[in-house]
């Protein structure tokens, strides 16, 4: 019992990091525990039908945790101004599925790698939010997972965690999240987020170990859910963030002072619950996207689809909003065709203009990233779009800037809110299965009659990685930090895997050449899975964040 009590408690004192709260869920033990575990049981065996869960095989399979591993071989040479540490977080289950199992569904597990005068060393450590201690606790999966919210099935298995925690099986007063999707850093913390929750405190030690410290409620003002995709401006130091709910408001949105206050919310208007993964900002405007991606239970019970649900009949919505109001009554809608988007590259205004770079992509199938169907894994057709909202006459236009199927956009982050000329994203052949990076160039225009994304017109580069080699998010690091330096002078570093021998590795390639002989490759003592986001944190940074307790 007091082993148990311990990997509930974790580490760190809450008290010491402001606006943080030490996570200590008080789940229970005992019959009324295993009533609903036998009830459950039942629930599974007579509705649900087994099926191959393709994201819990292969590199997608779930790893153990590694501790710090030091002196990696590496191949080339790692630049000084690599000096910091790699990140990148993702999906990975501790405990098998009772039942569905969706790719957002893992535990997150953060991976890696500290650099340090051209040295290298490796790690992996989970995310212990409170879903994590308490499944750790309990020694197997108790929290519905998306995978599971399928038809009347589903909707069963969201009435057993509302039993498990009524009944206090379950505590549900820390969330349910898993800080599985993105990283971000802001007033010395490096944060792991999951947009169905609020952030997660991570400390990277002195020897590149991870620690999950706690969780941000900002002293309490955050009461909503936090998107994995916040984003901090790098002139004013302030964070700017969202959250979306399944009840009014739809979507909330907050600014975040330099010094780590989190002011007022401000509901934002809109008609119908919405998955909202990114949003974009310029020096002045907050940008909003309102895409006909549904939230409708009723949809899931009589067509047994999953609970979100794209309508190809409504146009997409883009709301730009002066980025310091006080509520929505100054935002300004614009209208265009269908589509869904993921992710934003980045945004900036020009003249009465704003302009978003983003991936586009049309009739998006969240089904296809269950995995029952390895068939249909290739559905998903991203392509890189600008976007142009006009303030002065309310016109919107867009222009398609290359071919499917590229994600995960980056850009130079001091660039943030500011226009920019490179953009390196992920060419994905399928979901999560990067064969290669590539390189925009915003200034010059798109080849015409190109089928495939290659060299040539406004792809300034490609980096293939070969055959049955996959990738992860690239990472920009400037090789001088500001903006007085050539934009793309620096470095991209991403994880990859080989499917071939089993190895995984980090490779570290020349932004500007974009040359097909790496700078550095620094094969790791284990098997990395594929993931989502990555973040670069800089020896400054983890200075100063060594001083959380």
């Amino acid at each position: 019992m007091a082993e148990e009590e311990q990997n509930l408690k974790g580490y760190g004192g809450g008290g010491a990091v402001k606006g943080m709260v030490e996570v200590n869920p008080q789940p229970q033990k005992g019959l009324t525990s295993k009533l609903i575990d036998f009830v459950e049981k039942l629930i599974v065996k007579f509705m649900y039908y087994p099926q191959p869960l393709h994201y819990l095989s292969g590199n997608f399979a779930p790893v153990d945790e590694t501790p710090p591993t030091t002196d990696l071989i590496v191949k080339g040479y790692l630049p000084e101004c690599l000096n910091g540490e790699f990140v990148r977080v993702g999906p990975n289950p501790k405990f098998a599925p009772v039942a569905g199992y969706h790719w957002f569904d893992g535990d997150g597990m953060v991976h890696g790698m500290r650099i340090k005068d051209g040295k290298a060393t490796y790690v992996s450590r989970f995310v212990r939010t409170s879903r994590f201690k308490q499944e750790e606790f309990f020694g197997g999966a108790k929290f519905m997972k998306v995978g599971d919210l399928k038809g009347l099935f589903g909707l069963l298995m969201v009435n057993m965690q509302m039993l498990r925690g009524k009944t206090k099986v379950l505590d549900l007063s820390y969330g349910h999240g898993t800080g599985n999707t993105a990283l971000v850093y802001h007033h010395g913390k490096l944060l792991a987020l999951q947009e169905a929750d609020k952030p997660y405190v991570l400390k990277v030690l002195e020897d590149g170990d991870l620690q999950t410290l706690g969780m941000m409620d900002y002293d309490k003002r955050l009461g909503h859910n936090f998107t994995a995709h916040p984003k901090v401006d790098p002139v004013t130091g302030e964070m700017f963030t969202f959250g979306y709910s399944h009840t009014p408001p739809y979507i909330t949105y907050r600014v975040i002072s330099k010094d780590g206050f989190m002011h007022d919310p401000v509901p934002i208007t809109i008609s119908d619950p919405i998955m909202m993964h990114d949003f974009a900002i310029t020096e002045n405007y907050a940008i909003f996207m309102d895409l006909p991606l549904y939230f409708r239970p009723k949809e899931m019970i009589k067509e047994k689809k999953l609970i979100f649900t794209f309508d190809e009949t409504k146009n997409a919505r883009f709301g730009v909003l002066p980025r310091y109001a006080k509520d929505d009554l100054l935002i300004r809608w614009f209208e265009l065709p269908n589509c869904f988007i993921f992710h934003n590259a980045n945004a900036w205004e020009e003249g009465d203009e704003v302009v978003l770079i983003t991936c586009r992509l049309r009739n998006p199938d969240l089904d296809v990233i269950s995995g029952a169907d390895k068939g249909k894994l290739g559905t998903f057709t991203n392509e890189l779009y600008e976007m142009r909202f006009n303030m002065k006459s309310g016109f919107a236009s867009q222009k398609k800037l290359s071919e499917s199927a590229v994600d995960f956009p980056r850009v130079k982050e001091c660039y943030t809110g500011r226009k920019q000329r490179y953009v390196y994203g992920t060419v994905l052949d399928e979901i999560a299965k990067v064969t290669g990076v590539v390189k925009f160039d915003l200034h010059a225009e798109p080849e015409p009659g190109k089928a495939k994304i290659e060299v040539g017109g406004n792809v300034k580069g490609l980096f293939d990685l070969g055959a049955g080699r996959f990738g992860s998010e690239a990472i920009f690091v400037p090789r001088e930090l500001g903006t007085t330096s050539e934009e793309d002078d620096g470095y991209l570093i991403f994880f990859v895997h080989d499917e071939n021998t089993g190895i995984s590795s980090v490779c570290v390639i020349d932004a500007k050449t974009m040359s097909a002989d790496p700078v550095a490759v620094v094969d790791l003592p284990h098997r990395v899975p594929y993931g989502f986001h990555a973040f670069f944190v800089t020896e400054e940074q983890l200075r100063e964040q060594a001083k959380l307790s």
